[in-house]
């Protein structure tokens, strides 16, 4: 198998390649939390680089639960046009592109001055970052309820945009993760406890938007092959829910790591184990695609074409590049050529781990930036300068998100 044969989804979908550019959070929604052109002008740049698949940086299912400030929200049709423009764009060479639509739970924080909810009133824990993020609400039944709905609608709207298919996201400890980890789940009901309750969410979310759109639209879930937090949900608990997938109608399941409170997705585990360089959840994510019905694909730290070469050789049917793609949005095209591209940014070796992580997000979203605004990408910016740019922009993004929500 090699990294240019075409995948065969479940649901009759032809991917062209098995190369994704997996979500990054873009916070490049316009004044209205729509698509913006510098966002268009992004996507516009990763369709003409050769991966057969995009998938969205998160799209909000709630306008008052953000993951961060400048986040895209589709919750109705009034700026459908824009998401039209944002699939067309993004499908314009052929490949594929899905909407990963999300809720950030807990996740969200306190500055946005919304309530934050979650499966049990648990709050993150930062060190001296934790302040940043209030302790969550314990959503009821009938709020569970509502959330489900609300990602079957959102799901609806981006089928109507002509968008190929969405990305249920189930990882780096946003909302439906949450209810998947017995370190933040605490319920006794039959949201919680044993496994089977705390993925009810989840498959309950599956189950509404398969309900929802046609058969030949895509259905994916990205789910941690672990949280890397000891107590948390691991590669076992992992496995067993790609086996309650497998009764529903997935097409694909992405496998990642991590979340706020441990970003192995940035190549940090905070449960003492040691993640590989490069392709960090490989080595869970061949013994999950052994009982996955659907084809998986994983994401982590993939930047080279011999390392895409190895995902494949694994049995997982598809890699997914984020960080590479944002330096490099041509890698795939690159490869196709006969050229070993590579892309990666140094890293950022600061003692404080919490700072490092902000940093790293600070300077991949340099890059995106600069991408938006149709610039060459500077993968060696000072991760200082990323990140006291990016705090400024989101002080901006935050005052206008709170106009926003208080004229209603």
């Amino acid at each position: 198998m090699t990294a240019f044969q075409p995948l065969h989804l479940p649901n009759g979908t032809v991917i062209p390649n098995r190369i994704a550019k997996a979500a990054m959070e873009e916070n490049l929604a316009d004044a209205s939390q729509g698509p913006s052109a510098e966002l268009l002008r992004l996507y516009q740049a990763w369709a003409e680089g050769g991966a057969g698949l995009l998938i969205t940086g998160n799209v909000m299912v709630d306008r008052r639960a953000m993951t961060g400030p400048g986040g895209v929200v589709l919750e109705d049709e009034r700026q459908l046009d824009k998401f039209r423009e944002w699939a067309r764009i993004s499908r314009a060479q052929g490949g594929q592109v899905w909407m990963q639509i999300n809720h950030p739970g807990r996740q969200m924080q306190a500055n946005l001055g919304q309530q934050t909810v979650a499966p049990s009133a648990v709050a993150l824990e930062l060190g001296g970052l934790s302040k940043m993020f209030p302790v969550p609400k314990a959503l009821d039944d009938a709020e569970i309820q509502t959330l489900i709905q609300r990602y079957a609608r959102t799901a609806q709207l981006a089928e109507q945009a002509g968008f190929t298919g969405v990305q249920i996201h189930a990882a780096h400890g946003y909302l439906l993760s949450q209810f998947l980890s017995p370190l933040s789940n605490k319920r006794t009901d039959r949201w919680g406890g044993p496994l089977e309750n705390r993925a009810r969410f989840l498959l309950e979310v599956v189950k509404a938007v398969r309900a929802v759109v046609a058969p030949s639209f895509c259905v994916a879930v990205k789910l941690n092959s672990a949280d890397f937090q000891r107590g948390g949900f691991d590669a076992a608990d992992a496995k067993q829910v790609v086996q309650l997938l497998n009764e529903l109608a997935v097409d694909l399941v992405e496998l990642s790591g991590g979340s706020y409170e441990a970003p192995a997705m940035q190549g940090d585990a905070r449960d003492g184990r040691t993640l590989a360089r490069e392709a960090y959840f490989l080595e869970f994510a061949g013994e999950i695609a052994a009982v996955a019905s659907m084809p998986v694909m994983v994401t982590g730290g993939i930047r080279r074409l011999p390392v895409v070469e190895q995902v494949l050789a694994s049995g997982v049917a598809m890699a997914g590049i984020a960080t590479a793609l944002a330096i490099n949005p041509a890698l795939p095209k690159h490869w196709q050529a006969g050229q070993l591209s590579s892309a990666e940014l140094p890293p950022i070796r600061w003692k404080n781990k919490a700072f490092a992580s902000l940093a790293y997000m600070a300077v991949v979203k340099y890059q995106l930036r600069q991408l938006s605004l149709g610039k060459h990408t500077h993968a060696g910016v000072s991760p200082l300068r990323a990140l006291l740019l990016e705090q400024l922009k989101s002080a901006r993004r935050t005052r206008h998100y709170k106009r926003l929500m208080a004229a209603g």
